[in-house]
C-alpha cells in the first residue's frame, strides 16, 4: 500500500494496520508535484494507495512478495530512483540496534522532523510502531519549533537543518542525541554544535542499509564494515540489509558481492581499531594533475569560509589537468561574494594546494534532495 499522506500521527495508525494486514507500505511524499507522485506509483506498481481522500486500489498494482514489509525509493542522487525492499527482520534490526547504541528506552520521546517517505524519517516513526515509543511528528522542519520541543530527548536532521537550528539559536542542550546523517558533517559544523552543549552523533548508512548503520565510524551491532582495496569502496554486511529492488533484479545483483555484502559506492577507510571514516561517492572522485581529490574534503574547508553560506564541489573535463576541481558556492553576502583566489588561499590552510578550487561559480541555491544531499550531477 502507498501512502500519500502528509506527516503526522494518523501514519502510526496506518503502519500497524498496513502490517497488521500483511501488505507492504510504500510511503510517498505527499509534497511532491502530481506529476511525480503518478511517476512514483506507476513504476512502485502498489495494489492500495492510501491519501487524505481515502483508499483506492490500483486494479494495475502488483503485490509485493509476502516477506517484503517495506518499500522504499531511493533519493535519486546517483541517477534514477530505486525501490529498495525490506522485510521485517530487517526494520526490526535498525531500530533496535539503534536503540542499543544510543542506550534509549521505548519511554525515551523522539522528535520526527524528517520526510517520511526517506528512511530515516521513517525509521524515527517506526519507533512508535515498534518499541511504543513516543513520537511528536512535525508537519515540516521549522528550527524554532524543533528547539521549542523539549520533552524531546532524540532527533534525526540532516547538517543543512542542524545549520539552520544553530543560526536560530535552538537550545539543544536537553537533547540526549542528536543523529545526524544524509550527508557527510564537517568538522567546523560538529564543533559549532558542541559548543552549544549538543551531542552529535555522525550517521552513515543508506537506504539499502535500512538507514544509519554506522554511528561515528562505529558499526552497530550486528553490522559489519569492509573496504574493497581496488577502489577503497566500503561495503557493508548485516540484519539490516535490503532483500534486493523491486523490479530491478539487474541491479539488485550490481548491489551485492559475489559473497553478499552490499555496495555502498561511497569510498572510506577503516582505521586499525575498526572506525569507519568515509571519503566520498566513488563516481564523485576527481582525478586532477594525477592526484585524487574527495569533493567532500574541499566542501567543508569552504563552508568554513566566512563570506561562503553553502558550497558543492565538482570536477570538470580540463585539457591539461584531465579535471579541475570546480566551486559551486551561495555567497554569504550576494553584494560581496568570495573571490577564487581568496577560496583557494583558505582551502589551503587545511589541505594540499592540489586540492584547492581551479573555478568559481557563484550561485543563488544548490539543488538538493528532500533528504538533503546536493545533486552534483545538476551543476555541471
Amino acid at each position: 500500500m502507498a501512502v500519500t499522506l502528509p506527516p503526522g500521527p494518523e501514519w502510526v495508525r496506518t503502519v500497524a494496520e498496513v502490517w497488521d494486514a500483511g501488505a507492504a507500505l510504500f510511503p510517498v511524499d505527499h509534497r511532491l508535484p502530481q506529476a511525480e507522485i503518478r511517476a512514483l506509483l506507476h513504476r512502485a506498481a502498489p495494489t492500495v494507495v492510501q491519501g487524505e481522500w481515502g483508499r483506492t486500489r490500483h486494479p494495475t498494482g502488483v503485490p509485493a512478495g509476502p516477506e517484503v514489509a517495506l518499500v522504499v525509493h531511493t533519493s535519486g542522487t546517483g541517477g534514477a530512483l530505486k525501490l529498495a525492499q525490506f522485510d521485517r527482520a530487517a526494520i526490526d534490526a535498525a531500530v533496535a540496534s539503534s536503540a542499543l547504541a544510543l542506550e534509549a528506552t521505548p519511554h525515551d520521546r523522539w522528535l520526527c522532523c524528517l520526510p517520511l517517505a526517506h528512511v530515516g524519517g521513517l525509521l524515527v516513526l517506526l519507533r512508535a510502531v515498534l518499541l511504543g515509543a513516543p513520537v511528536t511528528v512535525h508537519a515540516s522542519f521549522d528550527p524554532v519549533a524543533v528547539g521549542a520541543e523539549r520533552a524531546a530527548g532524540f532527533v534525526s536532521v540532516v547538517p543543512a537543518m542542524l545549520l539552520r537550528l544553530l543560526d536560530a539559536n535552538a537550545d539543544l542542550s536537553h537533547l540526549r542525541a542528536i543523529l545526524v546523517g544524509g550527508s557527510a558533517l564537517s568538522a567546523g559544523l560538529r564543533a559549532r554544535a558542541e559548543a552549544a552543549d549538543a551531542r552529535v552523533i555522525e550517521t552513515y548508512g543508506l537506504t539499502e542499509s535500512c538507514g544509519g548503520v554506522v554511528y561515528d565510524g562505529r558499526p552497530l551491532a550486528g553490522t559489519r564494515a569492509r573496504i574493497d582495496p581496488r577502489d577503497l569502496g566500503i561495503q557493508l554486511r548485516g540484519p539490516t540489509l535490503m532483500l534486493g529492488y523491486r523490479f530491478d533484479g539487474e541491479g539488485t545483483a550490481a548491489a551485492f558481492t559475489e559473497d553478499s555484502w552490499l555496495r555502498t559506492f561511497d569510498a572510506g577507510l577503516l582505521d586499525p581499531e575498526g572506525r569507519l571514516r568515509v571519503l566520498g561517492r566513488l563516481d564523485d572522485l576527481i582525478k586532477t594533475g594525477g592526484e585524487r581529490v574527495w569533493p567532500d574534503e574541499v566542501e567543508h574547508a569552504l563552508r568554513d569560509h566566512a563570506k561562503v553560506a553553502d558550497a558543492s564541489v565538482a570536477g570538470r573535463i580540463d585539457p591539461e589537468w584531465g579535471q579541475r576541481v570546480v566551486a559551486y558556492v551561495v555567497p554569504a553576502d550576494p553584494a560581496s561574494p568570495p573571490t577564487l583566489q581568496e577560496l583557494r588561499d583558505h582551502v589551503s590552510i587545511t589541505l594540499p594546494r592540489h586540492k584547492a578550487p581551479r573555478e568559481l561559480v557563484l550561485v543563488d541555491d544548490l539543488p538538493r534532495t528532500a533528504s538533503g544531499k546536493v545533486r552534483r550531477g545538476r551543476l555541471l
